[in-house]
């Protein structure tokens, strides 16, 4: 053997390591929920794939984009109440002047093994909560103005700010820091700060915002996640003994 294929075979060896460190017990996990359940594994993933190509189909046809814009578009000069009401279906709604095909591979990826390694719930509470992130940042910084370093011209409160990228980004995050992948997370989080450095625009930025925001959660989750469940237990507990206590008294006053 040369010195050429044996080096070749040891970097190939070193890089099979990495990988296997890397991404081994997240595929593992991924493969077996698979293999057991099929696309019943991933509901949520395919629900929001499926969103998205329904969107991507109807905004092209005729009065489409108008009936789109009015449910599932967010433009940072709309009233807040109007965009807080369409955020959760503009994470659905792809950009016009982009291929789907892309956007719908990333979320049935992310999204399906963000169901798998995160759970239904944590996954949705991500994908919102940082899409809202970069919605409200977006307002912020078109009503500070662009004389401010994160500020915005008011001519940015007319784009269109819809998509899922922001919640692909988090979602990624927050699967690297589930699995300690952390090499694939940091390569997103420099990627992200790099692409907002190059080219800076409202999704650059966004991304960025929803990254941040994502590692909040994740770090969270991580400190706190057996305590969340139980707060949201007692909750629940303490809001059905209220409902049971007005409901007995309304039976008592009730002639």
């Amino acid at each position: 053997m040369t010195h050429a294929g044996g080096a070749r075979e040891g970097t190939l060896a070193y890089a099979r390591r990495a990988a296997v460190a890397e991404w081994g017990a997240l595929f593992a996990t991924v493969r077996e929920h698979v293999a057991r359940k099929r696309f019943a594994a991933v509901p949520l993933a395919t629900t929001a794939t499926l969103l998205i190509l329904l969107f991507s189909i109807v905004q092209h046809l005729p009065g489409g984009e108008r009936f789109v814009t009015h449910i599932g578009v967010v433009r940072a000069s709309l009233p807040l109440d109007v965009s807080l009401l369409r955020t959760p279906l503009s994470l659905y709604v792809p950009a016009l002047d982009l291929p789907v095909w892309g956007a719908l591979a990333q979320v049935f990826v992310v999204f399906g093994v963000a169901e798998i390694v995160l759970g239904k719930r944590l996954t949705l509470v991500v994908a919102y909560v940082c899409t809202l992130a970069g919605t409200l940042f977006a307002r912020i910084g078109v009503a500070i103005g662009p004389d401010h370093l994160f500020g915005f011209p008011s001519w940015v409160g007319y784009v269109r700010d819809t998509g899922p990228s922001a919640a692909v980004v988090a979602l990624a995050v927050c699967i690297a820091f589930r699995c300690r992948a952390w090499w694939t997370g940091g390569t997103v989080a420099v990627v992200m700060v790099v692409e907002a450095v190059v080219l800076p625009n409202l999704a650059g930025l966004e991304h960025v915002v929803a990254l941040l925001f994502a590692v909040l959660i994740a770090v969270s989750v991580e400190v706190f996640g057996d305590l969340w469940p139980r707060v949201l237990a007692g909750v629940g507990a303490a809001t059905s003994v209220a409902t049971e206590a007005r409901r007995r008294t309304a039976g008592a006053v009730t002639p």
